[in-house]
């Protein structure tokens, strides 16, 4: 691996474009997802995100201007946009594998917590929990009771 494809939970994360290339505007990476990844628990932080589906299908769980969490499945060429402050989480809840194209503006907190999420050796809950808040990641509640 280069030190620009990490490992974060069950997910590779593949840089294609770091803070560092944008002066901190955005960050560019290539997720692969397993069936059952991505992260369990809705949460929010400032970055707008932005996916698109490049093979299988992603559930998209995200807060609506409303303020209802919705579940939207996306499967191959689909686009997906997350307004900053939202309320989210994107899983495979598939049978396959999952590969999607990320962006987020600005990228360099993201980045951050992603390389530190990545760099922790057996992480408990608590543990990425924490990196998370230090990175302007609000984790705010499980999924239970959204549909």
């Amino acid at each position: 691996m280069s030190t620009n494809t990490i490992t974060v939970g069950h997910e590779t994360l593949a840089f294609r474009v770091t803070g560092e290339d944008s002066d901190g505007a955005l960050a560019v990476l290539e997720v692969r997802m397993p069936p059952g990844g991505g992260p369990p628990m809705l949460h929010r932080h400032d970055a707008f995100e932005a996916y698109r589906v490049d093979s299988g299908e992603l559930a998209f769980y995200l807060e609506s201007e409303g303020g209802e969490v919705t579940r939207t499945i996306a499967g191959p060429g689909s686009v997906v946009a997350i307004p900053g402050g939202r309320e989210h989480t994107i899983r495979n809840e598939s049978e396959a594998e999952a590969e999607a194209l990320v962006v987020f503006t600005p990228g360099s907190e993201m980045e951050a917590f992603a390389r530190e999420a990545g760099a922790l050796t057996d992480p408990g809950p608590a543990d990425v929990m924490a990196v998370a808040a230090a990175h302007g990641i609000e984790i705010t509640r499980g999924l239970e009771g959204i549909a």
